[in-house]
């Protein structure tokens, strides 16, 4: 399946070269909103040209349109493999090569355990877990295959340190990603490819808008108070925004990281604590 592209006509007015002395690339999935369209933004601003990768082309093409530098947007179900392995092949062919991989495509679905379909299971196993583990695969075959360090960077979350009710699923699949990011970093370093992880916490975005409904729904509680008393509970006192995320993705993506691998970072405004 060919992975839909849609250039930029923004001239490129922002460099980041690799030692090659090529402009830096960055693939980000779930690059069109949310915490991915604030990785796209701040990836930019440090000089990638992004291929801003999400399962809706058109978010796609506006985030791509929006950055510029190059940027494309490109169409891709993480939940296929086929799929991301066209995405790599496709943005290979478009820039030449790749520099860091970001396995940002997510979904939360909120059930209580003993609720627990198996729909929202296997939707949350496909997307959170697959289309991480796939993503690394693909990445660190095309780093290999260029022969040049790389750098892949993988979504958990505060529920992959920590289980949260009503978010058995996806906190299982958050410890998932965890673990992959730690067994290909060491599998991969003799490579000089680096893979590490990044731990949202309560990030004001439409996701935790629907967490927020549906606790009010199964805790029979006013729609707000279940964020309200999160927030409350978080030390530095307010929501993450995409930006917070985004700074961290930043730094792993960038050569003053070099020395890490295998980690999964709380970025959370003090909520968990190892």
């Amino acid at each position: 399946m060919k992975c839909m592209v849609i250039h930029t006509v923004r001239d490129v007015q922002r460099s980041s070269t690799s030692k090659e002395g090529m402009m830096k690339v960055a693939i980000v999935t779930g690059g069109g909103q949310g915490i991915g369209e604030g990785i796209v933004k701040q990836l930019v601003e440090d000089g990638f040209a992004v291929a801003v990768a999400d399962i809706n082309v058109e978010t796609a093409k506006k985030v791509a349109e929006e950055v510029g530098n190059g940027s494309k947007g490109y169409a891709v179900n993480v939940a296929s493999h086929e799929e991301v392995h066209q995405l790599v092949e496709d943005v290979v062919a478009d820039f030449g090569h790749i520099d860091v991989m970001v396995n940002n495509a997510g979904i939360c679905r909120i059930e209580p355990f003993l609720e627990q379909t198996d729909k929202a299971l296997d939707d949350l196993l496909n997307i959170n877990v697959k289309g991480a583990f796939y993503g690394t695969y693909e990445a660190a075959h095309q780093f290999i295959k260029q022969g040049t360090k790389g750098k892949i960077i993988n979504a958990s979350s505060i529920a992959g340190h920590e289980g949260f009710t009503p978010l058995a699923a996806y906190s299982a699949t958050k410890f998932a990603v965890r673990g992959m990011t730690q067994t290909a970093a060491k599998e991969l370093a003799q490579y000089g490819i680096t893979v590490n992880a990044y731990c949202p916490g309560v990030v004001l975005t439409p996701m935790w808008d629907e967490i927020d409904r549906r606790l009010a729904e199964i805790n029979h509680v006013p729609v707000g108070d279940s964020l309200k008393a999160t927030l409350e509970g978080i030390a530095l006192g307010r929501g993450e925004t995409p930006a917070d995320v985004a700074n961290l993705v930043s730094f792993l993506a960038s050569e003053k990281s070099d020395y890490i691998t295998g980690q999964a970072i709380l970025v959370d405004g003090g909520m968990h604590y190892v």
